[in-house]
């Protein structure tokens, strides 16, 4: 779609709006106003008391136009509340002239942001009561009934963790960035396919940079709160690598008591009762088998080489452990599913009785082989059927909601949610994604982020994203862990 622009230069506010409006297309700027088809005007006009937006799109030989006028802030010097104010107003010009144009409001209404839960826990903690917060989701932003219930459900999760909180307390995230194959919906960083010559020199790294940053930890006093270690695929190294990596981990650093120790085991073709017996001799205790779906045919079309007789083998080995709490993922939208096909799948994993269940909807990544070839999918109305049909369900058995966030390019516009039943949800996941407090993070692509959250300030410190980097810089890594602060 072509962009003009006037009186302002918001191409990133305008972007992620366009993104949930129009997902399939690309931003094209322009100098010079447009008058053609499939393209969108923004004027902005600033006064001495109010801010004016002005959006024309045209599309499909049809012209929408919506304005939007807002009083600006009465001291002009804060410029944080005039930006914000600026996006905001610009953001419902377009916002409206979309709906005009396609005939229905996306699930999140005007939310683009990755954390829709952010918002009504700002709102409580800034002493609105949840009916109040709800209902700015539902009149200032136009969330959905379904969307307002998930984000109000996962915003009293995150407050009940932020008040149990210690000042002291971090939380861990050990990278490991192999996998046996690539999926082909997947575009995180993983050496698949190199991971007999990496595997060694890249332990040699980790297990270095964990000792590093162990001493800084404990020089600081702080403790460790929850571990979770993710890729990739964990389970692609060893039992005896496995073993060792836990040990690590429980040798150099202060760990609370009781401590939430999570293992991301993911793919079923790599689980065996040797690498699960490791893990809960390392002092692992929750555990993720992650199917994507329980349809062989499925499975084949997005890349997994394994079958559902091995999912259903490797929970048997999980169980066998006893392990705390064990998570299964699936995916709606996945290449050759169906409405159906998708409950079926949802029945099955009920039907193990995990303490956890993952819903995610497909984003369709760059980088992604999904992506790249251009594969017919599902359409949006085909998983929102599926996504109706996995809320109302995991309901109906018990779970709730706890965690939640979004991701560019999603099917329909819709997220990703984390239930579990009662007592079972995942602290880190919760201190993670709502960002409540500092998240140390080891290995290739891991992203340490400095909460300062009394401050209202984050900053984030990233290593490096493929393997063969991240061995490379070592002496760069092992010096910015030597000088980590919370």
């Amino acid at each position: 779609m072509k962009l003009f622009f006037s009186g302002h230069n918001d191409k990133y506010a305008v972007e992620q709006t366009m993104l949930i409006l129009f997902p399939q297309e690309r931003p094209e700027y322009s100098l010079e106003a447009p008058g053609g088809d499939n393209e969108l005007e923004l004027h902005l006009h600033t006064g001495v008391s109010f801010l004016t937006a002005s959006a024309v799109l045209r599309r499909n030989g049809r012209t929408f136009h919506r304005q939007c006028r807002v009083r600006r802030s009465p001291d002009g010097t804060d410029s944080v509340t005039e930006d914000r104010l600026r996006r905001r107003t610009l953001q419902r010009a377009l916002y409206w002239a979309a709906v005009d144009c396609l005939g229905v409001e996306p699930p999140w209404g005007m939310l683009s942001g990755v954390r829709p839960v952010k918002l009504p826990v700002r709102a409580v903690q800034n002493g609105a009561t949840f009916a109040q917060a709800e209902a700015e989701m539902r009149t200032v932003y136009r969330v959905t009934e379904t969307r307002r219930s998930l984000a109000m459900d996962c915003a009293k999760a995150s407050l009940k963790v932020k008040s149990s909180l210690l000042p002291n307390e971090i939380s861990l995230y050990i990278g490991i960035p192999f996998c046996p194959t690539r999926c082909a919906y997947c575009s995180f960083v993983s050496a698949a396919g190199q991971t007999n010559r990496l595997i060694a020199p890249y332990l040699h790294v980790l297990h270095e940079e964990i000792a590093t940053a162990g001493v800084a930890v404990k020089e600081q006093g702080l403790l460790i709160r929850s571990v979770y270690i993710g890729g990739g695929t964990p389970t692609t190294l060893s039992a005896r690598d496995l073993f060792d990596l836990l040990q690590a981990i429980r040798v150099a650093f202060p760990l609370k008591p009781n401590l939430e120790f999570t293992v991301e085991a993911g793919r079923p073709d790599t689980i065996t009762r040797e690498k699960l017996q490791a893990i809960k001799s390392g002092g692992g205790n929750r555990i993720s088998v992650n199917p994507q779906s329980m349809s062989d045919h499925v499975l084949c079309a997005m890349g997994r080489a394994h079958s559902v007789k091995q999912i259903l083998t490797a929970w048997e080995l999980v169980q066998a452990e006893g392990f705390t709490a064990v998570n299964m993922d699936l995916i709606a939208g996945l290449p050759q599913d169906s409405v159906s096909g998708f409950e079926t799948s949802l029945d099955q994993v009920l039907s193990l009785s995990p303490e956890n269940i993952t819903v995610h909807t497909l984003a369709l990544k760059r980088g992604s082989r999904l992506r790249e070839e251009g594969t017919r999918l599902p359409g949006g109305e085909e998983v929102s059927q599926m996504l109706d049909y996995a809320w109302n369900r995991l309901r109906q058995e018990g779970f709730s909601p706890y965690y939640l966030y979004r991701q560019k390019f999603m099917s329909g516009g819709f997220e990703n949610v984390g239930w579990c039943k009662l007592g079972f949800e995942s602290d880190y996941n919760i201190c993670m994604m709502e960002e409540l407090h500092t998240v140390l993070s080891l290995g290739a692509g891991g992203v340490t982020k400095q909460v300062r959250y009394h401050e209202g300030t984050i900053r984030r410190f990233s290593n490096p994203k493929y393997p063969q980097e991240y061995i490379r810089d070592r002496e760069r890594i092992l010096e910015e862990k030597r000088c980590f602060t919370p």
